[in-house]
């Protein structure tokens, strides 16, 4: 290439507003930050966190990834002259983590549930020239994904049992017989943006809804995948309140791997039931509204319906399906049993959420409430809400230290319930993320999309900690229950069901360009994959728990 060439290519690229960029879901410290700020009265009270990534034209950064204003002379951005355009290195990303006996951890994106060593590295660069965008930020993944312990049935029956949960979602022990490596897209995406309205096509994660440590419907536990979307970028102002949502229409993978490796007879492999060579069509809206009438509550709705690509109709119905009634009696025989839903071999699942942010209080409350099944009617909503439900409740609270640092103590609390009910003995309903029909699940590339503690499983999550800016150092408990729905139809011995505790402490520090982060994290696994040793009475047996440590260690640099 000719050096005025050269040259012609470099000014177009330095000439190419920052105010559409995102924040990609899963940034290290940073997204966490933001939100803090929020609680001190530091940001625009009217964004919800509710529909992430958040945009620049919201967050209102001259960078995005620094919100302290450390980096005033970053190398990172090249703005035109005429200030209609903009470049910016994205920062590098490079996190680690380490299992010693069984896989822990979620929310990661494209890693995966492993035992062993795990790294993945990101880093990108976006672009803007008046209403267009791009950003390029793929990731890479290894995972040396070690033989671990898994499912250990203890006759037929147990397996095909096990069999019943696992034929109708693609959520693999283990993802293939030795090391794991992948590149995906990432956090990419091209856009057109007519603010407060986006539209293009991305592979960036989504977070629906307000929880911090999981999401019943969208979360980054999976790679993302394939999407067209449309999208505000600030919220809407408007006489009665504040508006944000996204509608979106992507393309759902399968992992490709069984749920249990093949080929142990122990394992009885002919329970095992292949699942459709076919990807999914995924169509998905969330809305979240904030009444001007009461400031920092914000209320909202998402809606997601999953099918086979060759189980669609034609027309735009089939790509848009929000039109379908939420009420079975609109279109389903009152005799016919079952979770027929509007549309034959359709998923759709629903969720309502509410988060009040206090920032004279410091202090933020949410929950989030969704069904797997489609109430009859109103009345049958009401009578029976616990049927087929999930639920997120949390909160957090800043207390203001009176030193010189003006460091503060946060306090935060999490609970995530996917057991079925009581309700599931009169009026049975498939587990959270699986379906007869979409066999595949709920789940992107063998993760589920939504809550990354599992599908069907329960979590208490507490912690405290010392804040100092974007420093941060903290304890966190956690107590996991297994796929309480499996335990009781498998075993119908109470004692038995699979509990995890963990205790872990994390740290996040930034220095200059660098941001380092940290977490260590102690498991006890009580009654290890169902199973117990031999008994001389009810409660003196032989324990067959196990352990696991996980190590994380995460760098970020910016440009």
């Amino acid at each position: 290439m000719k050096k005025q060439n050269i040259l012609l290519v470099f000014f177009l690229i330095a000439t190419l507003s920052l105010k559409a960029q995102v924040l990609p879901v899963g940034t290290p410290v940073l997204e966490d930050y933001y939100r803090r700020l929020q609680l001190l009265g530091k940001l625009d009270s009217t964004i919800s966190f509710n529909v992430r990534p958040l945009s620049n034209e919201a967050l209102k950064q001259s960078n995005i990834y620094d919100p302290e204003g450390s980096q005033e002379h970053s190398n990172s951005i090249y703005r035109s002259r005429n200030g209609k355009g903009m470049v910016q290195l994205m920062p590098l990303v490079w996190q680690n983590q380490i299992n010693s006996n069984f896989p822990y951890g979620w929310n990661d994106a494209g890693m995966i549930p492993a035992a062993g060593y795990q790294t993945m590295a990101s880093a990108g660069v976006y672009a803007q020239y008046k209403f267009l965008s791009i950003q390029f930020r793929p990731e890479f993944v290894f995972a040396q994904n070690s033989d671990f312990e898994g499912y250990q049935g203890l006759d037929e029956n147990a397996w095909a049992k096990w069999y019943r949960f696992m034929n109708y979602i693609d959520a693999p022990e283990r993802f293939g017989m030795g090391s794991y490596t992948r590149f995906f897209p990432g956090q990419s995406s091209i856009r057109l943006n007519f603010h407060p309205v986006s539209i293009g096509i991305s592979t960036e994660n989504l977070w629906w809804g307000p929880g911090m440590k999981n999401s019943l419907l969208m979360s980054n536990n999976a790679p993302g995948f394939l999407h067209a979307t449309i999208n505000t970028t600030r919220p809407i102002r408007t006489p009665i309140g504040s508006f944000e949502g996204q509608l979106v229409g992507g393309k759902l993978e399968a992992s490709g791997f069984t749920p249990t490796p093949l080929g142990n007879p122990d394992h009885y492999d002919k329970y095992y039931w292949p699942k459709p060579d076919d990807w999914r069509y995924l169509s998905g809206l969330v809305l979240s509204y904030q009444p001007k009438w009461v400031p920092g509550l914000s209320l909202g709705l998402i809606r997601v319906f999953t099918i086979y690509r060759d189980d669609m109709s034609s027309g735009i119905g089939a790509y848009l399906p929000f039109s379908q009634s939420g009420f079975k009696e609109n279109f389903q025989d009152p005799n016919q049993e079952g979770e027929q839903q509007g549309v034959e071999g359709q998923d759709q699942i629903a969720t309502f959420f509410a988060k009040w942010t206090i920032p004279e209080s410091h202090f933020e409350i949410y929950a989030e409430y969704g069904r797997n099944d489609n109430p009859w009617n109103m009345r049958d909503l009401i009578v029976n809400p616990m049927h087929s439900r999930a639920y997120i409740f949390g909160l957090r609270k800043l207390v203001k230290i009176n030193n010189r640092f003006d460091d503060l103590i946060q306090i935060g609390f999490e609970m995530t319930q996917q057991e079925p009910s009581k309700n599931e003995e009169l009026r049975p309903s498939a587990n959270w993320y699986m379906h007869t029909s979409v066999r595949d699940g709920y789940t992107n590339l063998g993760q589920i999309l939504g809550s990354g503690i599992g599908f069907g499983n329960n979590a208490q999550i507490l912690n405290v900690s010392l804040l100092r800016g974007m420093k941060q150092l903290g304890v966190q408990l956690e107590r996991v229950v297994h796929n309480n729905a499996l335990f009781y139809d498998l075993i119908a011995d109470r004692r038995r069901n699979w509990v995890d505790f963990n205790i872990g402490t994390y740290g996040e520090y930034d220095y200059k360009r660098f941001i380092f982060s940290g977490r260590l994290t102690a498991t006890k696994s009580y009654n290890y994959q169902y199973q117990i040793g031999e008994a001389t009475n009810l409660w003196n047996f032989r324990k067959k728990d196990s352990g696991n440590l996980h190590f994380q260690l995460g760098m970020m640099y910016r440009f």
